[in-house]
């Protein structure tokens, strides 16, 4: 652990609250330009190890932008690793003074390696994967509404479920036209949907959230995800296998994208027939394919080659 300063930022819409360690000094400002520069003046005269933010949504971007650009050391986190951690820690009280001197504490003890910054395009990308989910989350509410409302606002439901589905379509012309806009992600993409049973939808995904597609070995993407079963072992007790953890979200779309492959890839099928001839259970087999999934379009991506020219092994 060096000796130098670790700072935590708790992040809302109206102020940031900074907690400094090893002095436990706690300052609080408005989440605006004006309260940004005042951060960064306070700051850069320190010896600074590491600043740590949560991930708010996008909250966190602008101060973390801003900090990056002057040459700070900046990382944003994952808030459930940090509650975890207070947890661990003993710190069950909540202000946002506390959670900026926890986010501290997290920056010493953890050390999280800070990672480039995503730039201007790819939080559009983001941003517009993000309003999409959004979008389905909807029209699924309001199709389960249907089933039990009056006869009385059927008709209401009904308008809102297909204005609804046009702009899930408008959204799905915006992806579009950015990823054929763009040659790295166009290329990735056209790459990506070679495998038969990968459409638009999971490419899209995989180009906005997991950009590090390509650049891992097979067993850190699949635990990136999530479809890395883990060990659940204790003395003489030996349990199931079991995954968690990950990007939920894109394990979600992936599922789906295995189901397809299960039925048209024939690499994906027969894998899925030698599983359940084997005697796994249905959900463990279509888990194993999505693993096999990633894993493929990981190695496609590492040596730019289209799922055609894959081995049978891969």
């Amino acid at each position: 652990m060096s000796n130098g300063v670790y700072v935590g930022i708790d992040v809302s819409s109206n102020h940031l609250d900074v907690g400094v360690l090893p002095t436990g000094e706690s300052r609080r400002y408005s989440n605006d330009s004006t309260g940004s520069r005042k951060i960064i003046s306070w700051l850069r005269g320190q010896q600074i190890q590491l600043i740590v933010l949560e991930s708010t949504g996008g909250l966190e971007m602008a101060i973390a932008s801003e900090l990056a650009a002057v040459g700070l050391p900046v990382a944003v986190v994952n808030p459930r690793q940090v509650r975890d951690f207070a947890r661990a820690t003993g710190r069950l009280a909540k202000t946002d003074k506390i959670d900026s001197l926890v986010l501290g504490h997290f920056a010493q003890v953890i050390s999280p390696s800070p990672r480039p910054l995503k730039d201007q395009q790819t939080r559009e990308l983001e941003a517009l994967v993000r309003r999409r989910r959004q979008i389905l989350e909807m029209i699924v509410s309001e199709k389960n509404r249907l089933s039990s409302s009056p006869q009385s606002i059927r008709q209401d439901i009904l308008d809102h479920i297909s204005w609804l589905q046009k702009r899930l379509q408008d959204i799905d012309g915006d992806l579009s036209h950015l990823i054929k806009s763009t040659p790295i992600w166009h290329q990735k993409a056209t790459l990506i949907q070679s495998f038969v049973g990968v459409g638009p939808v999971l490419s899209t995904i995989l180009i906005s959230s997991l950009p590090e597609l390509g650049s891992l070995s097979r067993r850190k993407v699949s635990a990136l995800v999530g479809v890395c079963p883990y060990n659940r072992d204790s003395g003489r007790y030996r349990g199931r296998r079991a995954i968690f953890g990950g990007r939920r979200y894109l394990r979600t779309v992936l599922y789906m994208a295995a189901l397809s492959a299960i039925r048209h890839n024939p690499q994906i099928k027969t894998f899925h027939e030698r599983l359940m001839h084997s005697g796994k259970p249905p959900k463990v087999a279509i888990t194993a394919c999505m693993r096999k999934m990633l894993v493929i379009l990981n190695s496609m991506v590492k040596h730019q080659t289209t799922w055609n020219l894959q081995p049978n092994n891969a």
